[in-house]
């Protein structure tokens, strides 16, 4: 579990200096060294990331944050030379081991590993964000270690490297190095050195290629690999022969010449830009590059909590994924999105199959999933060094309608309405049917659902949950709308959704988080931690439960996902309640709070707790980045700058814009996917500047909506 109480870690999160690369070689090749050389990366503030130093505490922070991935799998960002306590890791989408709970993802062959005698002492490390490349540069040494390494964006599974280091110091070693677990095998091929790990029927093997040189004084070294992987057989090695010797015969510079303009379309197509706060743009920007990482490779797309950064979570896939990630990537990568539903679809027969188990309708997902779409959430952990029984495998249901919330939510933002009627049709009519199994009627008529955890999770076995309650209300009358007008069973879903209680006072204007929840003893943070804490590990899981202490905003993130089911006007209401007693005590939770409150017109708070997700893994908030990166997170933060300052959202194929920017911002731009075309916002005090590459029906605010070809000055009135 997230601990934010851990010790907060001092650091400095600021931008590199190295030199500028100021021209090109002819067809791409970087100036600035010479043949075999590792050459320099730009220096620009606004897209580089260093870490300086030699903190033992630090040092697997850093590994992950600099995970660099492309096409379904990834690297860690560790040092090239055995270092105490380093974890390098190369992981694939989707690919796992093991069984039941212990399901996780498989680790493969790594590549990046060379022997340094001595190794650096000191070292610079540089991510450059514009370009998707990795450099290090030993600091204090008239002929330092310097490396460059990178994974192709354009060719899925190929990654390089290229090292130099006074002569004497540098040996390459082998190219490929075994993982600590699974079936491995290895050997040669077509002359090249190849390494396959396996579990079960699954696995990932990699081809490698290197050669050495030497520049003078200087001994370089420059590495190429190429992967693949499959999740249901074991791959074979000769797979990867052809994209290896394709990237070798283009060779290394026009590899990174190709990179840097496969990076530089995305960044045309997707960025922020906020003049005023470079420190923001700059932590918004390394959200975006990692959100991009974990697009995948195929027509499905497993995104586990912490992506393919690290172990952590073991790379089991939770509500994180659809209801975090997957509207990030809607406007970032739609194809990447959509083959998020996908997985979904392909494990709804395991999820009919936990229904019936349970002797109730339709499909129930699972809490955590991973290979085969069963239930992996293990039944027990520990809280504080204590052992806890992890009851959210059981009762965590509202990932059912998550999942079916996540479909719509693609269809309606790329405009993809077909997909909705087809494919994911299925998906949602299923969970509808669970949840219409699920409801117990009263004799009154009304309808509840007991014996469940909401987001909060401070709070178990719970009744009527509102969050849970709205979304399969929400689930059930949009499954309603995929179904004929005289269908029997939609009828009857639309009567059960007008039942099912929502705990909503109009008196006050509150949502009660569940049934009882108001009788508890109402304490907030106020005295108790400066959120964002673990309260449960200050205030202990039996005290904390009979308090109004929260993990994360329950009640509001139903006005987050479905804000046409909740009661009009009532977010402020809500917010002023319930962001008093939220300890924040989730990962998920700063970033949507902050776009709830811009939402609401109170962007100063907003931008309070938006900065508190921004640092949350570059600054180690929670005590837990070594594990990986918090993947929702980044979700999160987008979604907090597009739908919350930005105010963007998708309603009846019309983009709807409503902005709300804090005093501190003169100016916020930002360029997105939406409904097909690539749009810009160039937003002000004064007017919202759209521009888009074809027709697009846009709103400001409460207006009518009109249609934008090219571009369009729309004044803000208020």
């Amino acid at each position: 579990m997230d601990d934010p109480d851990r010790r907060r870690r001092d650091r400095t999160f600021e931008a590199v200096a190295f030199d500028r690369c100021a021209t090109e070689m002819p067809h791409g090749v970087p100036h600035g060294a010479r043949d075999g050389r590792v050459p320099r990366v730009d220096d620009d503030p606004a897209w580089t990331i260093r870490e300086t130093g030699t903190d033992p505490s630090r040092h697997r922070v850093t590994e992950t944050l600099f995970t660099l991935g492309a096409g379904g799998f990834a690297t860690r960002g560790s040092v090239e030379e055995d270092a105490p306590g380093s974890v390098p890791l190369v992981l694939a989408e989707g690919i796992y081991t093991g069984t039941g709970s212990g399901q996780h993802l498989l680790p493969g062959p790594q590549w990046t590993g060379l022997v340094l005698r001595p190794p650096p002492e000191e070292d610079l490390r540089v991510l450059d964000l514009r370009a998707g490349v990795l450099v290090r540069e030993e600091i204090g040494h008239t002929c330092p270690v310097r490396t460059l390494r990178f994974a192709c964006v354009s060719r899925p599974g190929v990654v390089a490297m290229r090292a130099e280091a006074g002569a004497g110091r540098l040996r390459a070693g082998p190219a490929l190095r075994s993982p600590s677990e699974g079936q491995v095998t290895e050997g040669r091929l077509d002359g090249h050195t190849w390494s396959r790990a396996t579990a079960d029927h699954a696995g990932m093997a990699a081809v490698a290629t290197q050669r050495t040189g030497r520049d003078g004084e200087v001994r370089t070294l420059e590495r190429i690999v190429a992967y693949t992987a499959d999740p249901a057989r074991r791959p074979v090695p000769r797979d990867a022969v052809a994209a290896l010797e394709a990237a070798r015969e283009l060779g290394f510079d026009r590899l990174l010449a190709e990179q840097r303009a496969a990076w530089a379309a995305r960044w045309e197509a997707v960025d922020v830009r906020i003049p005023d706060d470079p420190q923001a743009q700059l932590a918004v920007r390394f959200a975006l590059f990692h959100l991009w990482s974990v697009a995948g490779r195929g027509e499905e797309l497993a995104v586990g909590a912490r992506g393919l950064s690290g172990g952590g979570y073991a790379g089991h896939v939770f509500w994180d994924a659809d209801v975090f990630v997957l509207p990030a990537l809607a406007s970032v990568h739609p194809a990447a999105a959509r083959a998020m539903v996908v997985y979904r679809i392909r494990r709804l027969a395991a999820a009919r199959a936990r229904a019936a188990a349970l002797g109730l309708s339709g499909a129930r997902f699972p809490w955590e999933s991973a290979a085969t779409g069963e239930e992996v959430t293990p039944a027990r952990g520990c809280l504080g060094g204590e052992p806890l029984a992890i009851l959210t495998g059981r009762m965590e249901e509202h990932i059912t309608a998550d999942v079916a919330w996540a479909a719509a939510h693609y269809a309606r933002w790329s405009g993809d309405g077909a997909f909705l009627a087809g494919p994911a049709r299925p998906l949602v009519i299923e969970t509808a049917r669970y949840w219409a199994s699920r409801c117990r009627v009263d004799g009154e008529g009304r309808a509840h659902i007991g014996e469940v955890i909401g987001p909060d999770e401070y709070h178990e076995a719970v009744t009527d949950n509102a969050f849970t309650n709205v979304m399969a209300r929400w689930n059930l009358r949009q499954a309603a709308d995929l179904v004929a007008p005289d269908c029997e069973e939609g009828r009857r879903w639309r009567a059960l959704a007008d039942r099912l209680v929502d705990g909503y006072d109009p008196t006050s204007g509150r949502y009660e988080q569940f049934a009882g929840y108001f009788r508890l003893e109402p304490l907030t943070m106020e005295g108790i931690a400066v959120p964002p804490v673990a309260a449960d590990l200050l205030l202990g899981h039996e005290r904390l439960a009979a308090t109004q202490i929260i993990k994360q905003p329950d009640v509001l993130m139903l006005h987050h996902l479905v804000p046409e089911e909740a009661e009009e006007g009532s977010l402020e209401a809500n917010l002023d309640f319930y962001g008093p007693r939220t300890a924040h005590g989730s990962s998920l939770s700063p970033a949507i709070t902050a776009c709830l409150l811009a939402r609401a017109g109170r962007p100063e708070e907003a931008l309070d707790l938006l900065r508190t997700a921004l640092v949350l893994d570059l600054d180690d908030l929670t005590g837990t980045t070594a594990t990986g990166l918090h993947m929702a997170t980044f979700g999160g933060v987008w979604q907090a700058l597009l739908t919350g300052f930005a105010g963007a959202r998708v309603r009846g194929g019309i983009l709807c814009v409503d902005p709300r920017l804090p005093a501190s911002w003169g100016s916020l731009g930002v360029r997105f996917l939406c409904l097909g075309r690539r749009v810009r916002l160039d937003i002000t005090p004064e007017a919202v500047d759209v521009r888009t590459d074809g027709a697009l029906r846009v709103r400001l605010g409460a207006g009518d909506p009109r249609e934008v070809i090219g571009s369009a000055r729309l004044p803000l009135g208020r």
